[in-house]
């Protein structure tokens, strides 16, 4: 009864709801931004490299890309991407590169709120996120509070486990594990980082998330070199599929349009998780440089960039590749990523994707954690005292995850960032006033050849919904710095 229930709102919000709504919105930041991710992409890997500085209160722009990487690059890129094949076909694959074009706008505007809005927490660290840009930049703090405990369930609860079950069943099927035992060492590994807070979860994504995505591009990019010539033929089937036009050449058999275009777009956002609001809560930690809010727009649009359209595309080449995708076969999933690596490069590739699951898949548990954190703040109005007792029942998530089955926790887990992508989407759309200031100042400074900085006194209309000692005017900041 519960599971028909959850299959009928995600059919709902799904298909008839979300996917109009995701790409709606970032169509109209897209336009209303300029086209920004085409126009100023060479701009965001400038912004990267200067984005190592930080301050006593916020770590730095590097760390909140790696802390937002790490919750991207999980299950998505590797159970998601197969799944998204699996159900929708190769045509998936071309909605998800679009579901990341487009989102890379609402990525910029949703980060670029966050840390316009930020504030400093009992502990002088920067807060932020969605839930913070509704209260102070909407006057809205019961919407709010409708996403926080949004965000907690999907994040800090379900979404955990739905990774905890990838690497259960990875490490079952490499290594023979049962899942309880896999679980345990799951708990203990999270609980030694997220009991350090978030500056111990940013320190642990800065070392680990570069080099666990480099490691699995360079198996995933060698594969492709290794089958270059097998390249062209596979964007070409993505593409054809994308639009019926391979299933009309074969006599109308195969997946529809739609089964490509709403799986596609729902493993797309699941994984590079633009407009879902969980990214600017990482974002708005973050000191940023140039010491604007616009700056932390570009870093995040850089990071749905290398979660979709870089790593995402690595595995489906892999996938379509190896022949591994056979219609009427059940296997999907993470397996069927195992099968892919181990057809091309031996029995290694499965041992390989088990030990990729599980960074990609514990890092992103960490990520989460940290998301829900700054939302439990939020709720106990910048007061840090329950986060104890949450933190034992994230790893008693965690344990539920690997020992549950994937369907019923996955299908939570799209239920979940449904209902808060909307209330997102709705804050922003709200919203989209500001981001286009704030991107606007931004480049006209950069275009006088000036480092762009943000000075409130400039935007009398926005200052009293900004927390005190956060984004100072010029001349205060100047006179505090002599």
């Amino acid at each position: 009864m519960l599971e028909q229930l959850i299959d009928f709102l995600n059919d709902i919000l799904w298909g008839k709801v979300l996917i109009y709504f995701l790409l709606g919105v970032g169509a109209l930041f897209t336009i209303r931004l300029g086209f920004i991710q085409i126009r100023h992409f060479g701009h965001m890997f400038s912004v990267l490299r200067h984005s190592r500085q930080a301050d006593q209160n916020g770590i730095s722009s590097f760390q909140a890309l790696c802390t937002s990487l790490a919750a991207r690059v999980g299950t998505g890129n590797l159970a998601g991407v197969a799944v998204a094949l699996y159900l929708g076909g190769p045509g998936a694959i071309f909605w998800m590169w679009l579901i990341a074009l487009i989102g890379m706008a609402t990525s910029f505007a949703e980060s670029s709120l966050a840390q316009l809005y930020k504030v400093k927490d009992d502990e002088g660290n920067f807060r932020g996120g969605p839930a913070y840009y509704m209260e102070r930049g909407l006057g809205k703090r019961w919407m709010g509070v409708a996403f926080a405990i949004c965000l907690i369930i999907a994040f800090g609860l379900v979404f955990n486990a739905v990774q905890a079950n990838a690497i259960a069943n990875a490490a079952n099927v490499a290594f023979g594990w049962e899942n309880y035992q896999t679980g345990i060492l799951i708990q203990l590994l999270t609980g030694l980082i997220i009991f350090g807070g978030i500056r111990s979860i940013a320190r642990f994504a800065e070392l680990v998330v570069p080099l666990m995505a480099l490691a699995y591009l360079i198996i995933a990019l060698s594969i492709v070199v290794m089958n270059i010539g097998e390249l062209p033929a596979v964007f070409s089937l993505i593409v054809k599929s994308a639009f019926g036009w391979q299933e009309a050449a074969s006599g109308g058999l195969g997946y529809t349009v739609a089964q490509a275009m709403m799986n596609g777009i729902k493993r797309g956002l699941f994984s590079n998780e633009a407009g879902m609001g969980s990214a600017p809560n990482a974002a708005a930690t973050a000191t940023p440089y140039p010491p604007h809010p616009a700056s932390q727009g570009y870093v995040q649009m850089l990071g749905v960039f290398v979660d979709t359209i870089v790593i995402c595309t690595c595995t489906a080449s892999v996938i379509l590749i190896s022949g591994a995708l056979q219609p009427g076969s059940e296997v999907s999933g993470i397996e069927l990523t195992q099968m892919a690596l181990s057809t091309e490069i031996g029995a290694f590739g499965k041992y390989f994707i088990a030990v990729a699951i599980f960074f990609f898949a514990f890092t992103s548990i960490v990520a989460n954690y940290s998301y829900a954190e700054t939302n439990l703040v939020f709720l106990e109005h910048q007061h840090p005292s329950g986060l104890k007792f949450f933190r034992c029942f994230v790893l008693a998530m965690v344990m539920f995850g690997a020992m549950a089955e994937l369907p019923i926790v996955w299908k939570l887990a799209d239920l979940s960032m449904a209902f808060m992508t909307i209330i997102n989407l709705v804050a922003i759309l709200l919203l989209s006033g500001v981001v286009v200031k704030l991107a606007k100042d931004y480049n006209d400074q950069l275009d006088a050849g000036k480092l762009p900085t943000f000075d409130r006194s400039d935007y009398p209309e926005l200052d009293q919904s900004l927390a005190d000692e956060v984004w100072q005017p010029k001349q205060q900041a100047e006179s505090k710095s002599n």
